[in-house]
């Protein structure tokens, strides 16, 4: 079933931003680093246009933040899209890089090989697909058989998960039909099958977050980088409206210790089950603004920002411990 194609506004997205730069700027300026670079054409100078899935947009506004605050010569100016959009940015040279929860097909590796491009991707993350409810619904825990009953259509109403429940019709929101969200699901619950007519699409994250927190029988799709981030008060805030789901990798579930909600530990240890890896997807020439900032979000600073947003980075942090007999 078709769903509605999408926009998002910027607003809000610093917050966390300045904090976690400021913790980084005091580990840079204590290593005695200096990058007081004038020429225009290198990997910390320059203009960099890079396509950015809309999941992602909070996660890459702190990354560009302090990248920028780094390197001063350099801009990066993101572009917040569906990912189906972003592809089509990617293809088309609208932009040099992408942020993207999957890598690229062979079939489009091979389009850009046909123009002499060379394609660089690089895993900076895992994160995962939540689900979200309204807080007056009082079941939040499903098993992975429920969760493929919902979203294939078998499920309409919220009293066959729950034979006690009033809440009526179940209204399954996604963030818009391009988005790697509706993506995902698609390919892993549906096999690529049309959505069921109780599925629609609104425009963006914050939407489906709305929606729900109005509309005690909804179901909501987001990405949990939106939520994760314990620490951001527009994550805060998004998590008082509504409820987030514990889902069992189990079909038939026999205690409360099998589910899992989409933090960062049980995404870490995959016992959280609806999961994808995220990339960033660099096609524009070596040695430039391109490879500077695709090497900062994929090394130490950048896995920081990463780890602290509640994703998992993909170079996990490690923390040292000092056991003492004393």
């Amino acid at each position: 079933m078709p769903l509605a194609s999408s926009s998002m506004t910027n607003a809000k997205r610093m917050k966390s931003a300045v904090s976690i730069s400021a913790f980084l700027l005091l580990i840079s300026i204590m290593g005695g680093c200096s990058y007081d670079y004038k020429n225009t054409d290198t990997t910390t100078t320059g203009h960099l246009k890079i396509g950015v899935d809309e999941s992602y947009s909070l996660m890459i506004d702190s990354q560009i933040y302090t990248f920028e605050t780094f390197y001063k010569y350099a801009k990066v100016t993101p572009f917040y899209k569906q990912e189906a959009d972003v592809i089509d940015d990617l293809m088309t040279d609208s932009v040099q890089a992408a942020i993207l929860c999957r890598d690229l097909t062979d079939k489009e590796k091979e389009f850009f090989k046909q123009k002499q491009r060379i394609v660089v991707s690089t895993k900076i993350a895992t994160d995962a697909v939540a689900l979200i409810i309204n807080p007056e619904n009082p079941d939040s825990n499903y098993s992975m058989a429920t969760v493929r009953a919902l979203f294939t259509g078998a499920d309409t109403s919220w009293s066959q998960i729950d034979k006690e429940s009033r809440l009526g019709k179940i209204n399954v929101v996604f963030d818009n039909e391009k988005s790697c969200n509706a993506r995902y699901i698609s390919e892993n619950l549906l096999n690529k099958k049309p959505f069921p007519k109780n599925c629609f699409a609104v425009k963006s994250n914050k939407e489906v977050i709305d929606y729900v927190n109005k509309n005690k029988n909804a179901i909501g799709v987001i990405s949990v980088s939106w939520i994760s981030d314990f620490h951001d008060p527009t994550s805060q805030d998004f998590l008082r409206k509504i409820k987030v789901v514990a889902i069992s990798n189990k079909d038939n579930p026999s205690s409360a210790d099998d589910y899992k909600k989409p933090y960062q530990a049980w995404i870490y240890e995959k016992t959280y089950p609806l999961r994808r890896d995220v990339y960033i997807v660099k096609t524009g020439l070596q040695e430039t603004l391109g490879s500077g900032f695709a090497a900062f979000v994929a090394g130490e600073k950048g896995q920081l920002i990463i780890h602290k947003m509640g994703m998992v980075a993909a170079t996990a942090p490690v923390r040292m411990v000092k056991i003492s007999n004393e």
